[in-house]
């Protein structure tokens, strides 16, 4: 009874608890813990902690250097309390996430240490931010085909959560792509861009238009006039391709037999910086074998070591060695990380085979 009292108590407590044998098994686990980590079968601590490495073998071999092993088991040689900064890779949902965390181990006798997490908060974050990656992740364009277009893309954020946003469908039976960069980075750059995606309009047949509708949505946010998106938006009929771009800077780039074309019309970004701005499009033809590539300003301001940029230039310069639009995604790939070691803005590009 008394036990059972006491059981209620930690289950209780904010902080996150877990209690383990010698054997380095999970006898107790409180709500606040389970809520971290929550493990589909008792057992050893990699079990009980969902540990994506060694957690079937946990205590053996596979878990040398393992920081949470090595705080119990200090813990139960020294019979004193240890704390450790853990490091881990926890299993969850079906996916791998990478989780650090503070734990003190304190020896209780009987052959039992119990280990409180003291930044379960910061753990928690850790956990919504990479649900917010998972659901950003799905937000991106699922195949590669579309409109009878093959595509390809790439979107590499340069933190966990990205502020650009890809996106190819088809309207009447015909391919198109829309790829827009809103300011600012991390969290709010990434609820910025799930506003756009679900904002924009993929039924309006005019990409004129569908940034129209989205800068009316936009303006009903509110945002001061640090907020903004920048768009560049194409529909690909039977032998030309409409074109919109609202802000964005970077080229549309269309290689065709005799070269490659920039094409640079452009509108003002979706902002409230303006009162009833002006979307404009335009047309321009294709031939069967061309490839049309959109970027962000990611690539092309994308610097090296010495402070230099890789420019519409660098991307010229990748797409003209492309055969395809797989191709040119591959090997601008390849060049940005060549180029830069490090990466400090969103990489964001699409392709299209016409």
């Amino acid at each position: 009874m008394i036990e059972k009292y006491y059981r209620r108590i930690i289950d209780g407590v904010p902080s996150a608890v877990i209690v383990a044998d010698q054997n380095l098994k999970a006898v107790f686990t409180n709500a606040a813990f389970r809520a971290l980590f929550p493990a589909t079968s008792r057992g050893s601590i990699g079990k009980a902690t969902c540990c994506a490495s060694s957690s079937q073998k946990c205590g053996g071999d596979g878990c040398r250097g393992c920081s949470l092993y090595d705080a119990f088991d200090d813990a139960f040689c020294s019979n004193r309390q240890v704390s450790r900064r853990v490091y881990q890779k926890v299993k969850d949902g079906g996916l791998s996430r990478e989780v650090s965390y503070s734990i003190t181990v304190t020896p209780l006798g009987g052959g039992l240490c119990m280990g409180t997490i003291d930044d379960a908060y910061e753990l928690e974050i850790a956990k919504e931010l990479q649900t917010a990656k998972d659901i950003q992740q799905r937000l991106l364009p699922a195949g590669n085909w579309a409109g009878g277009k093959r595509y390809s893309y790439m979107y590499i954020p340069c933190r966990d959560i990205g502020g650009d946003l890809p996106d190819v469908y088809a309207v009447d039976g015909n391919a198109c792509g829309v790829i827009a960069d809103v300011s600012g980075k991390g969290i709010s750059a990434g609820m910025l861009s799930a506003f756009v995606k679900a904002a924009y309009d993929k039924k309006e047949f005019s990409p004129a238009q569908a940034i129209r509708k989205l800068s009316d949505k936009f303006s009903e946010l509110n945002l001061d006039e640090r907020n903004y998106v920048t768009v560049a938006a194409v529909r690909i009929d039977a032998e030309t391709i409409t074109y919109s771009m609202a802000g964005h800077n970077v080229p549309i780039l269309l290689k065709t037999d005799s070269g490659i074309t920039r094409i640079m019309l452009n509108s003002p970004p979706v902002s409230n910086w303006f009162d009833n701005p002006s979307y404009f499009e335009d047309v321009i033809p294709y031939k069967k074998g061309d490839v049309l590539v959109l970027l962000t300003d990611g690539v092309t301001e994308c610097r090296n070591g010495r402070g230099e940029m890789f420019g519409a230039d660098g991307a010229i310069k990748t797409l003209s060695v492309s055969r395809t639009a797989e191709e040119f995604i591959k090997n601008l790939e390849d060049n940005l990380k060549s180029f830069s070691n490090e990466l400090n803005d969103d990489i964001t590009a699409i392709a299209f085979d016409l």
